[in-house]
């Protein structure tokens, strides 16, 4: 009993050690969580240090961003360069990508490597070597399951091989505006290599939200997919879709990553009153990253205001310049040959006047019926362009820098007319057409009274001439030499008057380019 006594007591020890570890490390990764959320909160928001910009909430994300979607306007900002791991917010690229380079009916096949090459444990549909799935039940899996053997089935199928493809997004990334970013495979495993920021996020999360497809695959509640050994049937885990714990009634849509080095990650898109917006957190905490995204989207929403340009605008008025004027028509019916365009925008705090915005003009545009673009800042920070544009019917190839007008030996080739598909019309409107045509014409009331006045003047020529004709054997000679005379002396007056129209055009030219530079 005695030998027996030690041995007891040992083996309880080892029990209680060994039942005590799991509990040592969950508080020692709680106590790591708690310090590392301090850490995150304890950072700069670089927005907040603007002067007079709305103060943006402290989130738990070591970076975070939230931008407006149609200009680009960076609303809050924290880190927004710093590189990080993305995890799965990666797969809005790989279905971004595959969404413009193959058709929703192709048929996907698995490979081996695409299957037994993910992590034991890690997100997948349990898929076998050579099954299929058509391209819209790879994308579903892909961005409701987080699939990630479909990630690499997507990328061989639309690459050709996971290399190619890794090169195809770096590429595609680059030219939606990414600077940070290099993407080493299509489903965000941990990869030392696979890094890009949250400022790269939002601009590949402009493209990708563009397309109302995939914003409401990522809202839908459940995947359903037929495979060839039965149906899959899976519940949508992203907190922020409607079905989810963090429902938030604005969302358009949501991609959410996760991995032990990246922690929770995700990249979303919201609209209220017409202001879309998108907001990007990495390396947060659950459920921080849930209510950081919402605060930020709140933030967004309860400060800013769009507001469009050619409605408020006084600097850039067209209407007020006569330069911008097509002075052709000799009726006094000319339009305006330049205007601010209609639709674009700026974005400001609603507590700023657009008044307080400072603008740049630039010449240098290359866009087919643009003539020049206006760019505004407020306090520094870029909210929003827009272009001057060139009328309907005006020729785009006006340059603001030319020193001299056409001559008149030279005039410009006429347009030919664009040939339109014939319209339908219904018996409304082809009665208003008929009242239109029966409406008396204005231009051509003018062009009627001219005729008249042209030919008075005309007859009364010939009236006096008629009158003196009995000189005609050597007066008339006289006469008709002076004629000539005359005549000449006129085309000289015209060429004159012209010659100093076109000395005033190019001074108002001028005036109107050092009126801008003054402002």
């Amino acid at each position: 009993m005695h030998v027996k006594r030690p041995r007891l007591l040992a083996g309880i020890t080892a029990a209680c050690l060994i039942l005590s570890t799991p509990v040592s490390v969950r508080a020692d990764k709680a106590t790591e969580k708690e310090e590392r959320i301090a850490a995150h909160q304890a950072m700069a928001i670089q927005s907040n240090e603007r002067a007079d910009w709305p103060t943006g909430p402290v989130v738990s994300a070591e970076s975070a961003i939230l931008i407006e979607v149609e200009t680009g306007t960076i609303l809050y900002e924290k880190n927004i360069h710093k590189q990080q791991y993305p995890a799965s917010t990666t797969k809005i690229l790989t279905a971004l990508l595959a969404y413009e380079n193959s058709s929703l009916d192709e048929i996907v096949t698995f490979s081996r490597d695409d299957i037994f090459s993910i992590p034991k444990g890690s997100n997948h549909i349990s898929m076998n070597p050579g099954y299929t799935l058509s391209m819209e039940d790879c994308l579903r899996a892909l961005l409701i399951r987080s699939a990630n053997e479909v990630a690499y089935a997507i990328a061989a199928h639309v690459g050709g091989s996971w290399d190619a493809f890794a090169d195809m997004m770096n590429e595609r990334a680059k030219e939606l505006g990414a600077v940070d970013s290099h993407f080493a495979n299509p489903n965000g495993l941990p990869n030392e290599e696979h890094v890009t920021s949250a400022y790269d996020l939002a601009m590949i999360g402009r493209a990708f939200f563009a397309i109302d497809y995939l914003d409401k695959i990522t809202l839908e509640p459940k995947l359903v997919v037929e495979k060839p050994n039965g149906v899959l049937t899976d519940w949508n885990q992203m907190p922020l879709i409607p079905s989810g714990k963090y429902a938030y009634e604005y969302l358009v849509g949501c991609k959410t990553g996760y991995t032990d080095s990246a922690h929770n990650t995700m990249v979303a898109c919201a609209e209220k009153n017409g202001l879309r917006l998108i907001c990007v957190v990495l390396n947060d905490d659950n459920p921080m990253y849930s209510e950081d995204t919402i605060a930020l989207f709140e933030y967004g929403f309860n400060n800013f205001n769009k507001v469009n340009v050619s409605q408020t605008e006084t600097k850039y008025d067209i209407d007020n310049i006569g330069f911008f004027y097509d002075n052709t028509d000799i009726f006094g019916e000319a339009q305006p040959i330049l205007s601010l365009n209609k639709d674009d925008c700026v974005i400001l705090p609603k507590t700023a006047d657009f008044k307080d915005l400072t603008s740049t003009i630039s010449y240098d545009v290359d866009v087919p019926g643009q003539a020049a673009l206006i760019t505004y800042s407020y306090q520094g920070v870029q909210v929003g362009t827009v272009s001057l544009d060139l009328a309907k019917g005006t020729k785009s190839n006006y340059s603001f820098d030319a020193e001299e007008v056409p001559s008149e030996s030279e005039p410009p080739a006429e347009a030919k007319p664009e040939e339109k598909a014939p319209e339908k019309t219904s018996p409304k409107d082809v009665k208003e057409k008929k009242d239109h045509a029966s409406a008396i014409n204005p231009t051509v009331v003018k062009v009627i009274v001219i005729i008249l006045i042209v030919g008075g003047i005309l007859f009364g020529v010939f009236f006096f001439l008629q009158k003196n004709f009995q000189f005609f054997s050597f007066d008339f000679g006289i006469r008709k030499s002076r004629n000539h005379e005359y005549a000449r002396q006129n085309l000289k007056l015209s060429k004159d008057v012209l010659r100093d129209r076109k000395a005033q055009i190019r001074a108002a030219k001028k005036r109107y380019k050092d009126r801008l530079k003054r402002r």
